[in-house]
């Protein structure tokens, strides 16, 4: 499938002047700064805090804003005269998931800084939240389908903070319950896994691990925001 830059170049910029004009979306852009703030007055130390910090602004902002962005393009009846353009799935999909992108980054890289947080190993840190960056934005893209306006993608996200942000916790009812050893697996928890390893060391598998599993939710959920994103089209 081939992938044109100016188109996908010419979406980016589109959707840059809409939720540069759309302040209830642009307002989530603060979000991760202010749970940044909150936890380095409390200590940097807190225990998951910095877990909670980054599962949180992925589904706040990452996710959040990908959602409302394909939700508002099917509100407005657009989405679909999208694919009647020259341009092709790859071309909308990238240029649509490349602002949640540069401003999820950008703001995460913010929200690090004034936390505090120092990874142990900074090419697989680096690695994990661009994968985690990735798979947040397929997991928008699929709620954003399902959703007809702004405020069902603002509902539509409720499952995914419920479970990937709640996953994590779900180590403290594995040990009553041993079915919920399988939340261990989650790519939240994998985050959180990696973002506790020490400074004084760990080994390889402690790295590969979690980059490994996160990978495969990012390609699985992105695979199934295309297949989802090109059906619906068809359906509709």
């Amino acid at each position: 499938m081939s992938i044109s830059y100016k188109r996908a170049r010419a979406i980016f910029v589109k959707d840059y002047k809409e939720f540069s004009r759309n302040y209830a979306l642009s307002i989530m852009l603060i979000f991760p700064i202010i749970i940044a703030l909150i936890f380095k007055r409390a200590g940097a130390s807190l225990p998951g805090a910095s877990g909670f910090l980054f599962n949180s602004s992925f589904v706040l902002l990452t996710c959040f804003a990908q959602a409302c962005l394909i939700a508002e393009e099917k509100e407005r009846n657009t989405l679909r005269s999208l694919m009647m353009t020259p341009a092709t799935t790859m071309d909308v999909l990238i240029g649509k998931s490349s602002l949640v992108f540069v401003m999820s980054t950008v703001v995460l890289a913010i929200s690090t800084l004034l936390f505090g947080y120092e990874p142990a190993n900074i090419w697989a840190f680096v690695a994990v939240i661009i994968l985690s960056i990735i798979l947040y934005t397929a997991a928008g893209t699929i709620c954003g389908l399902f959703s007809k306006t702004l405020l069902e993608a603002s509902l539509s996200i409720l499952p995914v903070a419920f479970i990937f942000m709640g996953a994590p916790w779900g180590e403290v009812l594995a040990k009553d319950y041993p079915v919920f050893k399988v939340l261990d697996y989650m790519p939240s928890s994998q985050l959180v896994h990696l973002l506790g390893l020490s400074n004084t060391g760990y080994t390889t598998g402690d790295v590969l691990k979690p980059l490994l599993i996160n990978l495969v939710w990012t390609v699985v959920l992105t695979v199934v925001s295309v297949i989802l994103y090109q059906r619906r089209l068809k359906d509709e």
